[in-house]
């Protein structure tokens, strides 16, 4: 009987260790995959909104961030993969509000910030919440020298793109940045398991 729960002791403590294995190696593949997502989602989004700013002027870029960018976080969004951009300073009062935990991990990239970007800033983490586990990933997104035609300082903003952004975003509070700051972040949430 004693050597029968030794074994039993001893495959539940396998069982423990293989999990835990197997825990990692999914936790690095959700890591490669959010990470790969933010890259692109950002680079998509930059992309658009430079050949926007280029072509047409700042003004009329303004419809990217508030069309483009909801569509592409919808199109990464599939498979209990939730991806979205969120801001501590969010323009849209609907979009991009970020939760508990975003956050906090909002604050502390505003924290650990550096002025001249050289720390690309990214968070992740296995949570527990009431619907299941999930893997939760942030990567910062510092404001760059043609986000402050529509999010700096409101003495450098044109009055044009002032009127717009009023019109569009009553309640807007994403302006004041400075080159560097970080303007906001893209978070993905891809669900693991239930409770």
């Amino acid at each position: 009987m004693k050597k029968l729960l030794k074994l039993v002791a001893m495959g539940f403590v396998l069982l423990t260790a293989l999990s835990a294995y197997a825990d990692a190696l999914n936790s690095d593949r959700h890591l490669e995959e959010s990470r790969k997502t933010a890259q692109e989602f950002v680079q998509k989004l930059g992309g658009v909104l430079k050949a926007q700013i280029e072509t047409t002027g700042a003004e009329q870029a303004i419809n990217v961030c508030k069309e483009v960018a909801p569509a592409l976080a919808k199109e990464y969004s599939h498979n209990n993969k939730i991806v979205k951009r969120v801001s501590l300073k969010n323009r849209n009062p609907n979009l991009g509000v970020p939760d508990d935990w975003e956050v906090a991990v909002l604050k502390t990239f505003e924290l650990h910030n550096k002025p001249d970007n050289s720390t690309p800033q990214e968070h992740y983490e296995t949570v527990q919440e009431t619907d299941g586990q999930w893997f939760r990933y942030m990567k910062a997104i510092p404001t760059q020298p043609m986000c402050l035609q529509c999010h700096g300082k409101p003495t450098d903003i044109k009055p044009n793109i002032q009127a717009r952004l009023l019109k569009e975003y009553p309640s807007d509070k994403a302006i004041g940045y400075s080159v560097g700051e970080i303007r906001g972040a893209v978070s993905i949430k891809q669900k693991l398991s239930e409770h």
